[in-house]
This record gives C-alpha cells, structure tokens and sequence, in this order.
C-alpha cells in the first residue's frame, strides 16, 4: 500500500499486483526513488479524472524512466476510486503519470478497437480527499488546461503496511 500526504489531506492506495506487475513495479520504483514528491495534481477535470505525477508546481514536466508496457489488457474495469496509468496515444508510452477516476469511465477501457488504459491500483482508504481535490478552481497555465488556480501538492508519497 501507499500513501500520498497532500496539501489537502491523505490517502492511501492498494495495487492490483497480480493483473498489473510491470505497471505497479513501475510506480513502486518511482515511489521509493522519491520522485513523486513536489509533484503536483496538474489536471483536474470534475465528474472524470485527477491526473499526476509528472509535474512540479511551476509546471515542468520532470525527467522520467522509459516508458512501458500498456497492460489495459488485465481485465481491471476504469471504476471509481480506481488508479490508472496516463499515456499519450502512443499504447505504450505511460511513465510516471497516473490519473484516479472519479466516477466510472467504462470507454477507458480495454475493448476491440480501443486498447484502453492499465488500472493498477485502487483508492482504499481517503476518497473524500480526492472528491476535496477534484473541487477545486482550474484554470490555464503555462499552456496547459484544467490546472487547480493554488497547487494540489504530493508532499510524502511512500510504503505503508497493509
């Protein structure tokens, strides 16, 4: 398990290490490299997806390891409270970044003619703070949309017990 401390409170997440292995060791190795710290929720769209991992709070996008392999493939639903790797159209280029559903977006799934993206984890405790994170005012900066106004930092992200 992991758990985030933000500037708007904690929770805590459980992988899904059997469907999911390259993609939690991958998440496991940017957690224990400390590089999710400072980091911020830099895309906030309500009613969908907060997404991060990637950024800092001036909105620079922070060196990564090699992209992987997408495992959207694993039978994992895109349900509420449930974590997934962020990509760019390229299938296999998730690195870092991760968005955490806010409600059930059945279309990001893996299906014929859609390749989907990979669930790894789940929200298991602290969903009233990622709702709390969701709420908050977005706007543009430095070019980007759906950026909070005041920074969602991840200030501590680490290995707890289960």
């Amino acid at each position: 398990m992991i758990r985030f401390e933000t500037t708007l409170g904690n929770f805590t997440i459980e992988f899904y290490e059997k469907e999911a292995p390259v993609s939690v060791a991958n998440f496991l190795r940017y957690v224990d490299d400390g590089f999710f710290e400072g980091t911020i929720f830099h895309r906030i769209v309500p009613g969908f997806v907060i997404q991060g991992g990637g950024f800092t709070d001036d909105m620079t996008q922070k060196r990564t390891q090699a992209p992987i392999k997408n495992e959207a493939d694993n039978g994992l639903k895109n349900s509420r409270g449930s974590l997934s790797m962020a990509r760019t159209s390229d299938i296999n280029s998730a690195t870092s970044q991760f968005f955490v559903n806010l409600k059930d977006n059945g279309f990001l799934d893996h299906e014929r003619g859609n390749f989907g993206y990979a669930v790894f984890a789940r929200v298991a405790e602290g969903m009233d703070v990622i709702d709390k994170i969701a709420g908050v005012q977005t706007g543009r900066r430095r070019g980007f949309d759906d950026v909070p106004l005041e920074a969602v930092v991840m200030q501590s992200v680490r290995r707890v017990a289960p």
